[in-house]
Order: C-alpha cells, then sequence, then structure tokens
C-alpha cells in the first residue's frame, strides 16, 4: 500500500509540475505577443517621428525595432507549434508585418530623396490599407486565445496539485496507521516474549536435575540391559557345555548301537562273519537309519556351535559396553596400515587392492577404532564380487570439529530396502554364503554412537557400498551421548 501511494504521489506530483509548466508556457506566449506588437508600435512612432522631423535618433530607433522584429515573430512561432490556432495566427501576422516593413522602407526611400509629399501620401494610403489594423487584430486574437488556455492550464494545475496533497495527507495517514499497527504487534510480540521467557526460565529450574536424574536412570537401565545379557548368556553356556558333552557321548555309543544292530543282521540271516578286524555292514533300512541319525548329530553339533558363537559374541559385547573408553592421540593412517597388513593375505586371495589416502589425526579411544576399521575392512574384503578386482579405498577429512571418514569398495552391495537391516543385532542382508552372526555391523555402530560419532551407508545392489563415519576430531568423556 505504502509503495502504490508513493508512485501514485510521485506521478501527481510529477503531474502537477508538468501542468505547471504549461501555466508558465501559455504566460511566455502572451508575453511574447506584447513584446512584438510594443516592437511594432516603437517602429511605427519612430518612422513617423522621422517622416516629421528627419532627425536621426527616430531613424536608429526605428532601424533597431525592424531589426528586433522578425527574431520576435520566430521566436512566437517556436513557442506555438502545438497550437493549430496560434500557427494560423503566426503565419497571419508574419505576413501583414512583412507588408508593413515593406511600407517603412519606401516611406524611408522617398523621404531620403527628398520627395516629402510622395512618402506622407504613402503613410496615408499604409493607413488606409488598414495594415496596423491586421497586426493588432491578430495579436489581440492570439492574446485571448493564451487567456483561455491559461484559465484551462490553471485549472489543471490546481487541480493536480489538490489530488498531490490529498494522496500526500492519506499516506502520511496510513504511514501513522501502520506505525500504530506496527506499535500494538510489537508490544504484543514482546508481551508474548516475556511471558515464554517466563516460562522458560521457569522450567529451567529444574531442568539440570531432570535431565541428570533421567541421564542417571537410562545408564542404569543400560547397565541393567548389560549385566542382564551377560548373566542370560553365562547361564546360557551351562546348559550348552552338558548338551555338547551327551552329544559328543551319543555320538560315540551310535558306534557300538550300529555296530551290534549290523551283527545281530547277520546273525538272523546266517551271513558269514567280516574280516578280522572290520565291522559288520550295515543294509538296507538299518543303514538309512544311521544315516539319519549321523546326519541328526551332525544338525546339533552345527547348532549348538552356532549357539556358542553367538553367546560368545553376546558376551563380548557386554564387556565392550562395560569397558571404559581412553582417549589418545590416534594416526589413523599409521593405524590404518596396520590393520590392512592383518587383511592382506585375504585381499590376495581376493584378488582386491586397499588404497589408503590422507587421514587426519584424532584424539579418542584406540581400540575402539581399531574395532570399527577392521569390522568394516573385513566387510569389504568379505562381500566383493566373484571374478571382479576387488578395489577398496579409505579417505578421510575434517568439517566443523568432526572427522569425517569414507571406506568405499566395488562388491556387490546392498539392496537399498536393507540399509537399517544390517545395523541390526543378529540380522543380516543379501545372500548368506559368508560366515558370520550378524554382530560386526551393530557392534560398529554402537561403538561409533558411544564415541559421539554418526554412522551411514550409501550402496546398491552390484554398484558397491560406501559406509561414511563421523566422530569428534577431539573425544573425551563430555562427547558421549547421554544415553551410552
Amino acid at each position: 500500500m505504502l509503495v502504490v501511494i508513493s508512485a501514485a504521489s510521485v506521478l501527481l506530483v510529477n503531474k502537477a509540475r508538468e501542468d505547471s509548466g504549461w501555466v508558465v508556457h501559455t504566460l511566455e506566449v502572451g508575453n511574447q505577443v506584447s513584446t512584438l506588437l510594443l516592437e511594432v508600435r516603437r517602429a511605427e512612432s519612430s518612422a513617423r517621428g522621422y517622416l516629421l522631423t528627419g532627425g536621426q535618433e527616430f531613424l536608429a530607433a526605428h532601424e533597431a525595432a525592424a531589426t528586433a522584429i522578425p527574431a520576435l515573430v520566430d521566436r512566437l512561432a517556436a513557442l506555438t507549434p502545438d497550437n493549430s490556432a496560434q500557427v494560423a495566427s503566426v503565419a497571419k501576422l508574419r505576413a501583414a508585418i512583412d507588408v508593413r516593413m515593406g511600407q517603412f522602407k519606401q516611406e524611408k526611400a522617398l523621404f531620403a530623396q527628398g520627395k516629402t509629399t510622395e512618402a506622407a501620401a504613402l503613410v496615408r494610403n499604409a493607413y488606409a490599407g488598414n495594415i496596423n489594423s491586421v497586426i493588432r487584430d491578430t495579436a489581440e486574437a492570439m492574446r485571448q486565445e493564451e487567456d483561455r488556455l491559461f484559465a484551462l492550464r490553471t485549472a489543471n494545475a490546481d487541480r493536480s496539485q489538490r489530488m498531490a496533497t490529498l494522496v500526500t495527507i492519506a499516506g502520511s495517514a496510513l504511514v501513522l496507521l501502520l506505525a500504530a499497527i506496527s506499535i500494538m504487534l510489537v508490544r504484543a510480540s514482546a508481551r508474548a516474549r516475556d511471558v515464554a521467557e517466563a516460562k522458560l526460565r521457569e522450567n529451567n529450574l529444574n531442568l539440570e536435575s531432570t535431565v541428570d536424574e533421567r541421564t542417571a536412570d537410562l545408564r542404569e537401565a543400560n547397565d541393567e540391559i548389560q549385566r542382564f545379557a551377560y548373566i542370560v548368556s553365562h547361564d546360557l553356556r551351562s546348559p550348552l557345555v552338558n548338551i555338547m558333552g551327551f552329544t559328543s557321548e551319543l555320538e560315540e555309543l551310535r558306534n557300538d548301537i550300529f555296530r551290534r544292530i549290523a551283527t545281530l543282521a547277520r546273525s538272523a540271516t546266517a551271513s558269514p562273519p567280516p574280516a578280522e578286524g572290520t565291522d559288520p555292514a550295515l543294509e538296507g533300512p538299518d543303514k538309512q537309519l544311521s544315516d539319519d541319525f549321523s546326519e541328526a548329530l551332525g544338525f546339533i553339533k552345527s547348532s549348538i556351535a552356532k549357539m556358542d558363537r553367538l553367546i560368545s559374541a553376546i558376551l563380548n559385547l557386554t564387556r565392550e559396553g562395560r569397558r571404559e573408553f581412553v582417549p589418545v592421540r590416534i594416526d589413523t593412517r599409521e593405524l590404518l596400515e596396520t590393520i590392512v597388513q592383518t587383511v592382506a593375505h585375504q585381499a590376495a586371495e581376493a584378488n582386491a587392492s586397499i588404497h589408503i589416502e590422507p587421514l587426519p589425526t584424532i584424539v579418542s579411544d584406540r581400540l575402539a577404532i581399531e574395532q570399527i576399521f577392521s569390522n568394516l575392512i573385513d566387510n569389504a574384503v568379505k562381500y566383493l564380487k566373484p571374478g571382479v578386482a576387488g578395489e577398496i579405498s579409505i579417505r578421510g577429512r575434517t568439517r566443523l570439529g568432526f572427522a569425517i571418514f569414507e571406506i568405499r569398495d566395488n562388491g556387490r552391495g546392498i539392496d537399498p530396502r536393507d540399509h537399517q537391516r544390517i545395523f541390526d543385532l543378529f540380522r543380516r542382508a543379501g545372500t548368506q554364503d559368508r560366515p558370520g552372526q550378524g554382530i560386526g555391523l551393530a557392534h560398529v555402530r554402537a561403538l561409533v554412537r558411544r564415541l559421539g560419532g554418526t554412522m551411514s551407508v550409501a550402496s546398491e545392489l552390484d554398484h558397491g557400498s560406501t559406509f561414511t563415519i563421523t566422530l569428534p576430531i577431539s573425544w573425551n568423556a563430555s562427547n558421549r551421548k547421554p544415553d551410552q
């Protein structure tokens, strides 16, 4: 609204200035007509005085007036090209003046020759021809036209001035109104802010103690979960050891049981005894029963071994969760080179090359950093595409107080739908043709979070994977997240 009013004010002021200019122009034209008539009369009177007295001062005055008249007519014509009536009047006035100027020349010439009688007669004829009346009437008509235009243009200028004044007043009133509204809104906002600040101060009074209490409760719950996992894992191992022992005894008994079954079967069929030092062979259903028994024992043993690995992994996680981190200065490139050397044999078997680019130095827990990168590099080597030369690169940079590490490979990749799944405990993605319990990445993410960092993955099937880890450059106990 202010912009519209300002623009309207500018336009109206310009219009008023333009109308005032036309008023001034009208006055200038009127003054020019009066000046022209004055010079014509001056030429007329000085010519008459010269003819009556022969005085040279009258002749000089006449010559000065006669010289000035053409320029005045040209100036008048230049001021009135916008008005067709005035253009016609100027043409008529110019013609009459030219005629009168010619008569003046003839009168002066006759007088100079001493023919005063002829010169006087020419003067009388000029008056009889009414040229002076034509000049006077035409000039008067032009003055009347300019008076009419003056009245019209003055009215337009007054109207434009009034409109500009009204718009300016309205704009000023609107500015004052908006200022009053702004003051009201600012005061209302200030009151609301004061109320909000008061509530914030009130809430902050007990915020620190509340946070400490909840943090303590959360840590206690976390410790309880770790103790529970440790106890459960420990208690599960005891019956598992018994199962493993009885399975071994059952496997030993199997040989005696099926040897006796084979011997009884031979006796029943009167078959010849086996050669000295050899066990009798099972046949038919007995052989099938023996194979099924062996297969069942194999399944039991493999399940026991898997259960044992899972229990060991849970115990390791609980121990790691209770371990206190110790921040030390770590040359990550040196650490990574040591880790790469430990997997050099697996990398050579997989036809993979590992490139380590310049990495930032950080302050963190060395064992946790070693476990993080060892797991990621081991996975990168483990899940390369068969028949394709592996390319694994490790790079790092710093930004805003954090070190950002990227472990990139050209392996089999991970389906985007499984990007979250791979970080869940005991969950794996893709074809399960590699050994593992689905604990590594969950452990890595837990370590990264305890170190105050974040972890993410970008990957697609058959297009490799990039794991990004962000860690504080300088970690200490205050960097730990409250839930860790």
